[in-house]
């Protein structure tokens, strides 16, 4: 059985799967079409190719809303059940996340209705049933899987909370994280005190990101390598938070975590050992 629930920016949901919201179709699971960039050159036959980017995705959603005959629900409950449905796909709410789920994955994708939904008066319609319609956009047209956000115990190791936690106590800290998503993918890391000048390095890009900065107990940087977020913040004991972007070093790359193996390195100019390193992601997807 697949599902499909909509969240808004307001927190409001609304699911798609059975009663009192049937799902008839999606489309869009896949359908992305990509912009091959090429090259000619003078004297050369055929072109160079330079890369390939994936346009917007569009999902469309064809639904159901059925009312109870058992409860003794009415047309009046079909309408108000239309309205909800509405009022949660509200454009004007701007983007929220479709989480999409069947028996096997679940995937998320933040977009918008590029309407409101249609309600179709056409021969479906009934006093306790209401065919509809809406379409999505979404800007950035990868799935995600659901992001890993473990909360590791308070140990003097350096953690990794991935599909489980992993910490070690040496000297210079590694481990292999294994993005097999289909495409590069940010990540998010938090350093915690004590550390000074911490650095965290993917060795199997070349790429790291380098914090010219003591960090003491209780104190902690958050990086968010997102390509729209790209975000780097202090935040001290008592919780104040600001944004320290010039704490990196100016060689220094948020980078993603290529597809395949990432060999990940922590090191710092003290002991680590009395430090935390948490980092955290979403796989990306082309299709579900």
């Amino acid at each position: 059985m697949e599902t499909v629930e909509f969240t808004n920016s307001l927190g409001q949901s609304v699911k798609f799967a059975d009663a009192p919201f049937f799902i008839q179709s999606v489309t869009g699971l896949g359908d992305v079409s990509a912009n091959i960039q090429l090259q000619k050159s003078a004297y050369n036959d055929g072109s160079s190719f330079i890369d390939a980017l994936l346009a917007e995705r569009e999902i469309g959603l064809e639904f159901l809303i059925v009312a109870n005959a058992e409860a003794k629900e009415t047309y009046g409950d079909v309408s108000r059940m239309r309205e909800h449905v509405a009022s949660v796909l509200n454009p004007k709410l701007g983007q929220g996340v479709l989480k999409y789920e069947n028996e096997r994955i679940v995937r998320l994708i933040t977009c918008i209705a590029d309407s409101v939904p249609q309600f179709n008066d056409g021969g479906d319609r009934t006093e306790m049933i209401q065919n509809g319609s809406v379409n999505f956009i979404a800007p950035d047209p990868y799935w995600k899987s659901t992001k890993i956000e473990e909360e590791p115990a308070f140990k003097p190791l350096f953690q990794f909370p991935f599909s489980g936690p992993f910490q070690m106590g040496l000297q210079q800290d590694k481990r292999i994280i294994n993005n097999d998503g289909n495409a590069p993918t940010p990540i998010f890391i938090e350093f915690h005190g004590p550390a000074t000048n911490p650095k965290i390095i993917n060795n199997t890009t070349g790429e790291f990101i380098h914090v010219k900065q003591n960090l003491l107990e209780g104190e902690r940087m958050i990086i968010d390598t997102s390509a729209d977020n790209k975000t780097v913040h202090f935040v001290s004991e008592d919780g104040t938070s600001r944004n320290v972007f010039h704490w990196i070093t100016l060689d220094s790359t948020l980078f993603n975590l290529c597809i395949g193996e990432n060999e990940i390195e922590y090191t710092a100019d003290n002991d680590i050992q009395g430090a935390i390193v948490n980092i955290s992601y979403s796989k990306l997807y082309n299709a579900v």
